[in-house]
């Protein structure tokens, strides 16, 4: 089955590479992440449970916005399967992630707040709303009052209908891994940051892209899926390539020894950074302030 192509879910994206479909396709069939692939993976990890209570995430686009249908028992042993789902939507960087949580039945309250650790990733990266609709109105005072900063609505509808602060300002690109690459990188990124009128951070960006890029390039050896984006507080920079090895944070002691580089340099230099599963690998993004580096 041919793999869906990823939709570009943020407005005035520049063109790299002479246009911006070409890459776009690329990058799709390198790393796209098929509805079906999705839902199977989901069932198989949550059916192979030791016969216990399954639940099942199945994931449908609806617009620019992925819906989540979360149907089964939520428990602490099932609770991961949920938020290896939810995690994978985050990666193809839409709208806003809606759950649809109509057919979820919770035995164990402590494991709702996958829900809330997932939100909470969104707003780190990629930056998106995740919007609950449950309309069983005793679930919805469990979000309302137990975790009150995720937004819960009544129904599907008026989940996918609510307006969103969304993030309109992107580069994209699609990176052969070979040594140019993180030149490219760097270049792109202070294209971006002179753009954006944030002449402040091409240094620090183009360090923390360069090395993102390098990692992916000497690790995974795939094609890489460079996209720098423009939030309210942050600007963003993240890197996806095809391996599902997942890099090691540096230690402090290495941070602050004169010769650090790779990570210990990007977590130096950035606000923030970390790392998500990908369909075919990772995603590893990193954010800096807009209004300058870390103290």
């Amino acid at each position: 089955m041919p793999a869906r192509p990823k939709r570009a879910v943020s407005s005035g994206c520049l063109r790299t590479g002479g246009s911006d479909l070409a890459p776009h396709a690329a990058g799709a069939a390198a790393f796209g992440t098929s509805r079906a692939v999705e839902q199977v993976a989901c069932r198989a990890v949550a059916s192979d449970n030791g016969g216990m209570p399954a639940v099942q995430c199945d994931i449908e686009p609806v617009g620019t916005r992925l819906l989540v249908h979360v149907r089964g028992e939520l428990s602490l042993a099932s609770a991961p399967t949920v938020r290896t789902a939810l995690l994978k939507c985050l990666v193809e960087q839409p709208d806003a992630v809606v759950l649809d949580l109509a057919e979820t039945v919770i035995v164990e309250p402590a494991a709702a707040s996958v829900f809330l650790a997932a939100a909470r990733q969104a707003s780190l990266w990629p930056g998106i709303p995740m919007l609950l609709a449950a309309p069983n109105p005793a679930l919805a005072e469990l979000f309302t009052h137990g975790y009150g900063r995720l937004t819960v609505h009544a129904s599907v509808r008026e989940a996918l209908h609510a307006e969103t602060r969304q993030r309109t300002l992107c580069i994209k690109d699609i990176l052969l891994p070979v040594s140019g690459a993180a030149r490219h990188a760097r270049e792109l990124v202070a294209e971006g940051c002179l753009r954006w009128g944030l002449p402040h951070l091409v240094d620090p960006a183009a360090v923390v892209a360069g090395e993102l890029v390098t990692n992916a390039v000497v690790h995974a050896g795939t094609m890489i899926d460079l996209r720098i984006n423009l939030g309210r507080r942050y600007l963003i920079v993240a890197v996806r390539d095809g391996s599902d090895v997942l890099p090691v944070p540096p230690s402090p002691a290495s941070v602050d020894q004169a010769g650090w580089r790779g990570l210990a340099l990007v977590t130096r230099v950035a606000y923030r950074w970390g790392t998500l599963p990908a369909y075919g690998g990772k995603v590893v993004w990193a954010t800096l302030a807009r209004r300058g580096l870390p103290s």
